[in-house]
């Protein structure tokens, strides 16, 4: 049976398909993902397709699970063709999942296979693709270069050395590989993590912790950092003394929510002025409960496949918080995640609150994230921030992924955006001029985010 990847995939009308021809060669900047550096470093090569296309992958482990594959195939120790078998009669029921197309898109891409995944031929379609990754073309950089991969941002602790950028870049690599300023484990002193980590650094008292971290801040600049992200449970704002909030955590004193959301909100507001004397973008993830399956959790950990989408109510904290900024003119370039779309509208309105000093769109509405990265989601996306900002400002998609094949995301995207903006064309809600239509989808695929980051 044929897949369903052709030329033509998503794209309904004549509008669509024209509109696509201009960016589908378009080189990909990757400004938010989760790609291990040291495996690109050291140039690692996947032994089977097994390894590369579910090790780690928390969206296709979920899908499995809802099959009801037995854990043994999903994280146990199951050889990874098994694992694979499991994954393919799963996949084929699972119509309306991305997991489809996504699958698909990389067969079709990086392994030339053009049939339908199934049960029936999994193993032959897996030895095909594991014969394949064991040759030197199919190594994690060309796999990237492959792709046609311009920038990658990894995700990196404040702590971290980099020295696995430092490899690469002294390799000659010709794709820059850039870290991206995580410090969630400084910021969230509720959690578990957060005393650990503050031994990790060796500081005594929150104004070390803020010397130390504008340090860090100097070093990750210097290795070509150019965003932040932030991986919040919930917006914070409130008044209080950081520091002697500070000092009650280091002494294992309980704190209240008021404290925690005072401490943050000091430290958010820090990082925020840092980033903007940088000429840094900030990202704001929020709007996941995580390890909701404490069962799972204490047996195989976080970021496997556990984790829903919160009720947030976060409009009026993040306004406080952006507010503060701008009344010092601190305000850094950011774009704003949540995982529940019922927030597109209240984030694609309070961005435009923010908007100015000459930048493009300096507020950015961000893509469809995790659960909402699937066509519904990202038209979703679309169609708020063409209803309330500017859509031919954004900066389009990233992979948000830790697999080196997820590339075909961005295909995936420019597929629904030139779609989607085909048909509004077609039903005559914007004029068919070939050179600003063109203009706009090279923009969102490509060209803003180019220009917004300044790598």
């Amino acid at each position: 049976m044929k897949t369903i990847i052709n030329d033509d995939f998503i794209l309904r009308s004549k509008t669509a398909k024209e509109l696509y021809s201009k960016v589908k060669n378009l080189p990909i900047i990757d400004y938010h993902c989760h790609l291990d550096p040291k495996l690109i470093a050291i140039d690692y090569r996947f032994d089977n397709l097994g390894e590369l296309l579910l090790g780690g992958d928390h969206y296709k482990w979920r899908m499995m699970r809802s099959f009801g594959v037995d854990e043994e195939y999903i994280t146990g120790n199951a050889s990874y063709k098994d694992k694979f078998r499991e994954f393919a009669r799963a996949l084929s029921y699972a119509i309306g999942n991305p997991l489809y197309h996504w699958t698909h898109l990389e067969l079709k891409k990086y392994f030339g296979i053009d049939e339908a995944l199934t049960e029936e031929n999994a193993d032959e379609i897996y030895e095909r693709c594991t014969a394949l990754l064991r040759t030197p073309e199919f190594s994690c950089r060309n796999l990237i270069k492959n792709s046609n991969v311009e920038v990658v941002c990894t995700t990196d602790d404040p702590i971290d050395t980099l020295c696995y950028h430092d490899q690469i870049k002294e390799s000659g690599f010709g794709v820059k590989v850039l870290p991206a300023f995580r410090p969630d484990k400084a910021v969230n002193i509720h959690k578990e993590t957060f005393l650990p980590y503050i031994e990790k650094t060796g500081v005594k008292s929150y104004e070390e912790l803020k010397s130390w971290l504008a340090s860090r801040l100097d070093f990750f600049h210097e290795k070509g950092c150019r965003l932040s992200d932030h991986g919040l449970d919930f917006i914070p704002y409130a008044k209080g003394d950081a520091g002697a909030i500070f000092d009650k955590a280091l002494k294992g004193e309980a704190l209240t929510n008021e404290e925690i959301s005072a401490y943050m909100t000091d430290l958010l507001v820090f990082f925020g002025k840092e980033y903007a004397s940088r000429g840094w973008c900030m990202q704001i993830h929020v709007g996941a409960i995580r390890n909701n399956n404490t069962k799972m959790y204490k047996l195989i950990g976080p970021d496997t496949g556990y984790d829903s989408i919160a009720e947030t109510n976060l409009g009026e904290n993040l306004a406080r918080l952006m507010d503060t900024l701008e009344m010092t003119n601190e305000l850094p370039r950011t774009i704003l995640y949540s995982l529940n779309p019922k927030d597109n509208y209240v984030l694609g309105t309070l961005m435009g609150c923010f908007q100015g000093s000459g930048i493009g769109s300096k507020i950015q509405l961000g893509s469809g994230w995790w659960f909402n990265d699937q066509k519904d989601g990202m038209e979703e996306q679309l169609k708020a921030l063409g209803n309330l900002g500017v859509l031919g400002c954004f900066v389009g998609m990233l992979t948000d992924s830790r697999s080196f094949v997820s590339y075909t995301r961005h295909d995936y995207f420019r597929r629904i955006l030139c779609n989607l903006i085909g048909t509004w064309v077609e039903n005559g809600l914007y004029p068919n001029d070939e050179k600003m239509l063109e203009k706009i989808v090279c923009g969102i695929s490509y060209e803003n985010a180019k220009n917004y980051f300044n790598f």
